[in-house]
């Protein structure tokens, strides 16, 4: 089998680590040898370590396996052998016992993916958005192909291993004669030597860019939506596919409205005359001014309903079916500081409330505007929307 760390030494934790110090260890190495972050030679190689470890002592059942029957116990579980068998099939036998093909070339192979958070207004969220990001990454080096080796000077066959990206050494035990394959330490298992690097790259076959890329924001997308975007990610290796990115976005909040699922709620602000008395309000949506009629005695903590000027319901395709509601709550403030006029006026109100009676006041002729009411003239009701400063209009 190919040389291996032991997965508890990757992570550095010890065989007793609980899961969530597995998942705490993890995540700070991953964090440390991200090879968007760690531009070290070997950060990719050390990253795609700690994602087999973790991979491997995060799942209890493959844990145990590997546990019992070390690196080729998680193999085979689940992956069509028999229940408690350690190994996936016969050729699994074969390559744990007598090294059959453990090492070998490697072909092309696929490309990481990448993760970015992307900021958006609260508006961009609910309308969807064309944004276009900058994304570093390895991609091949134009010069040589990937190959590491400067144009016409390609690579040559590894002379310790002939080619075959691997080595065998026979060692006797008390079974009998077994075969050990290991990858070749010359070649590093590529069965070619590079012995004129591409001045490019270096030899390394892939160069860091910063790549623009447009990122198609959906109508409907909340604070955390993924979106995935194939063949953006890192380049592949010896001709492989790009990985893939994922777009994690992140919504600003708004000043006054909030969101429930794919409704928008505002809070409206009433005083005790208007919930008293009614009135018709504006209130404004994202779209524009709606005018809202607020029915005599609306409570605390009603909701009124404007239909179809929610957020976009947004399916798992992408694509935005229907839109959900703007919601008004209503949110009656109660004064704290009342004026003499004010208190006189909420007295003789609650005098009415409680089964007393205003007398009527003779009223003097004076003259007043048409269609307008004399001070006197005015009742309890009138007097309190005018010391709240409510016309009759309203």
């Amino acid at each position: 089998m190919a040389d291996k760390r032991d997965y508890y030494q990757v992570l550095g934790i010890n065989r007793n680590a609980q899961p969530d110090e597995i998942k705490r260890s993890y995540r700070q190495l991953a964090r440390k040898y991200h090879p968007d972050v760690n531009k070290e030679p070997d950060a990719e190689s050390r990253f795609k370590e700690l994602s087999e470890a973790y991979e491997v002592l995060s799942d209890e059942r493959k844990r145990q396996m590997y546990d019992q029957f070390g690196h080729a116990g998680p193999r085979g579980a689940g992956a069509g052998g028999t229940e408690g068998f350690p190994f996936g099939d016969i050729g699994d036998i074969f390559e744990t016992f007598f090294g059959a093909n453990a090492g070998g070339r490697r072909g092309p192979q696929r490309g990481s993916d990448l993760r970015m958070r992307l900021e958006l207004t609260f508006e961009e969220a609910v309308f969807g958005v064309e944004r276009e990001v900058q994304i570093p990454r390895s991609e091949t080096c134009l010069i040589c192909g990937g190959t590491g080796a400067e144009p016409g000077k390609p690579p040559v066959r590894c002379p310790k291993c002939n080619g075959a990206g691997e080595v065998r050494r026979t060692q006797q035990s008390i079974f009998g004669q077994f075969v050990n394959v290991m990858p070749c330490d010359r070649c590093r298992g590529e069965g070619q030597i590079v012995e004129h690097r591409c001045t490019e790259c270096r030899g390394n076959g892939r160069m860091q860019r910063v790549r623009d890329v447009q990122v198609p924001v959906p109508a409907g997308v909340d604070d955390g939506t993924e979106m995935r975007i194939p063949g953006q990610g890192e380049g592949g290796d010896k001709g492989g596919p790009n990985g893939d990115l994922y777009v994690v976005f992140q919504v600003k909040p708004h000043a006054v409205l909030k969101r429930d699922g794919f409704d928008l709620v505002y809070e409206l602000p009433l005083n005790i005359a208007q919930a008293a008395l009614g009135s018709e309000v504006q209130v404004q949506t994202l779209e524009g001014e709606e005018r809202l009629q607020i029915p005599a005695g609306t409570q605390h903590g009603r909701t009124f309903r404007v239909r179809e000027k929610g957020v976009p319901r947004l399916q798992r395709t992408g694509i935005s079916a229907g839109r959900g509601d703007f919601r008004v709550v209503a949110r009656v403030d109660v004064p704290k500081n009342l004026n003499q006029q004010q208190r006189a006026l909420l007295e003789q109100l609650a005098a009415t409330f409680d089964g007393g009676e205003i007398k009527a006041q003779k009223t003097q002729e004076t003259e007043s505007r048409p269609g307008k009411k004399s001070r006197k003239q005015k009742g309890i009701f009138d007097k309190v929307k005018e010391t709240l400063g409510l016309d009759d209009d309203e």
